[in-house]
Order: structure tokens, then sequence, then C-alpha cells
């Protein structure tokens, strides 16, 4: 029975999330039961396409990545795929009706880091952001609204705000992985061999501003996904405020993290305000 094949391409999608990142899946526990599984779909997606452009130095990524594009292409026109990985995304993508350029925005974005290594201008910068985290958290607006038109176009400037200030956040603390190991640099202007403290603020304010825009967003979600997505923002809120304690020389040579223990204390802490209806 397919049933069965599905629960294990389910179970695919959750492994990944919980391996590679405790911050999201600790999130993603915290939404309701509902629409905690098509979370995980995202992100396993989200992940297989990062993993190949990023991680998998000893193989032919770009072969892989064709593979990859051409295998979604039939996963969605078939409503299946013998990817695990696929299978469930695209069961997700048709459960919602995700819009169909949200994820060829994403893959474009993950092809570009297979060949480029400078964004030049804001114009490139903005557009890889938008492909790269905006339209990830648009996918995952339209499973928090189910389906509701009205509502995810009130909220969609604030999904978008939000997932650019955690992928800026990202490249702002893996600075060091992404210069050296990948050899890109993503905010444009900006002299990492020499990132000062100008530079640096520069940044953190522009984060910032994304961050405030994108709480205005999680205010209005609906109950099954407020509480999850508000775990998340206090879980990079507080990797910025580390950051922006680190001098800006010092940020390109060391990795800032969150300690798992604190990533309990934001928990009890958000559930505290948000038990508190503090979350407005």
């Amino acid at each position: 029975m397919k049933a069965i094949f599905d629960n294990i391409s389910d179970s695919c999608n959750k492994t990944i999330t919980k391996a590679y990142s405790t911050s999201f899946s600790l999130a993603t526990k915290m939404l309701h039961t509902s629409i905690r599984q098509d979370i995980y779909n995202i992100y396993g997606f989200v992940r297989l396409a990062d993993e190949i452009v990023d991680s998998f130095h000893d193989y032919d990524k770009i072969t892989l990545f064709e593979r990859l594009k051409k295998e979604l292409d039939l996963a969605l026109d078939e409503k299946i795929s013998i990817n695990p990985i696929l299978n469930s995304f695209q069961n997700t993508v048709h459960k919602y009706n995700i819009e169909r350029h949200l994820i060829y925005s994403f893959m474009k974005s993950m092809e570009q880091d297979l060949s480029k290594s400078v964004y030049n201008t804001d114009a490139e910068y903005k557009e890889y952001i938008y492909g790269s985290a905006d339209v990830v958290g648009l996918m995952c607006l339209q499973i928090f609204v189910k389906g509701d038109e009205e509502k995810y176009h009130e909220l969609k400037d604030g999904a978008m705000h939000l997932g650019s200030a955690f992928q800026k956040i990202n490249f702002l603390r893996d600075l060091k992985e992404d210069q050296e190991e990948l050899n890109r640099m993503y905010f444009p202007n900006t002299n990492l061999d020499t990132l000062d403290e100008t530079s640096k603020k520069q940044i953190i304010l522009e984060i910032e501003s994304d961050l405030a825009k994108g709480y205005q967003g999680i205010i209005n979600l609906p109950v099954e996904a407020k509480f999850g997505v508000y775990m998340a923002y206090r879980y990079y809120k507080r990797l910025l405020k580390k950051l922006n304690k680190v001098p800006a020389i010092e940020i390109k040579n060391t990795r800032v993290r969150v300690a798992n223990h604190n990533k309990i204390y934001i928990l009890t802490r958000s559930y505290v305000k948000y038990q508190l209806n503090l979350v407005k």
C-alpha cells in the first residue's frame, strides 16, 4: 500500500530535520500536530537541495542538482516519487496548493551556489535572499493559513521579512565557513577580509529591521503556527544578540552558537510569554 511508503517518506523528512537542525526541530515540535509533518516535509526538501550544493564536494554537484530538478518536476507532475523526500514534499505541495514559482525560485538560488561566489550588487543579493529564504517562509505560510488566500496576502510581507532575517543571521554566523570552505561572500559592498564594526553594525541594523517586520506577522498567525514560529524568532534573536557582542574581526574566525541548555531556556521563556498573551 502506498500509505506505508508515504509514512516512511514522512519519517525520512522528520529524521532529516532532527539530524540537521536541533533549533528548527524544536520549533517545529511547537507547531500543532495538524501542520507539523508538512513543515518537516518542506525542511527535508530544502535541506536536500542545500546539501547537494554545500556538502557533496567529492561528487559531480551539477549532475546531481540537474537530476534533482528532473525528479522534482516528475514528482510534482505525477504526484509520486520513489525518492521519499520528494514524495512527501509533493504531497504537501498538492495538499496546500503551494505555488510552483516559489519552489522554482528556491531552486534557482540554490543552483546559483554552484557557480556564483560573490554578490556585488544589492539587486543580486536581494534576489538570492528571496529565492533561498523568503520563498521558504512563504511556502510555510501557505501551510499555516491552510488555503486562506486573504490571510496569506495579509501575512505575506511579514513571512518574507522573517525569512530574510533568519537567512542573513545564518550568513553572518557562517562567514568563516562560507568564505574559506565554499568561497562565497553574500553581503554586497562588504570586504569580509577586513570586516569592521561599521559594516557589521550596518548588517545587524538591517537584520533587526527585518526581525521587527517579521514579528508583526507572527502576532497575527493562526494559533496552530503562532507559538512555533515565535519560538524560532526568539532563537534567532538570541543568536543575533550574541553576534552583536562578538568583535567584527572575530566573527569570521569563529562560529557563534546558542548552547542547547540556552535553547531550552528560550523555549521556556517563550512559552511563558505566549501563555501570558504577551506575544502581541
